[in-house]
C-alpha cells in the first residue's frame, strides 16, 4: 500500500486498475509447478538448489506485479 492509487482503491475501492493479465497469471503458474516438481524430483543436489531457487525469484516477480496493478 505504499502508492496513492492503491490505497486509495483499498479504502474506497476507487481508481482500482484492471485484474491482472491472464497469460502473465498462466505463465507464472506454470514456471512455479515446473519448478516445484524439479525441485522435489531431481537426483542432483545443483538441480534442485538452481530449480528452487527459480521458484523463489519466480515468486518474488509475482509478488512485485500484484503490488504494482494494486
Amino acid at each position: 500500500m505504499t502508492s496513492t492509487r492503491a490505497s486509495r482503491c483499498m479504502t474506497y475501492g476507487e481508481q482500482c486498475a484492471p485484474g491482472l493479465p491472464e497469460w502473465l497469471f498462466d505463465w507464472g503458474v506454470g514456471l512455479g509447478a515446473v519448478a516445484f516438481v524439479v525441485a522435489l524430483a531431481a537426483p542432483v543436489v545443483r538441480v534442485r538448489q538452481a530449480a528452487l531457487t527459480v521458484q523463489i525469484l519466480a515468486e518474488c516477480a509475482a509478488l512485485c506485479v500484484i503490488l504494482s496493478h494494486a
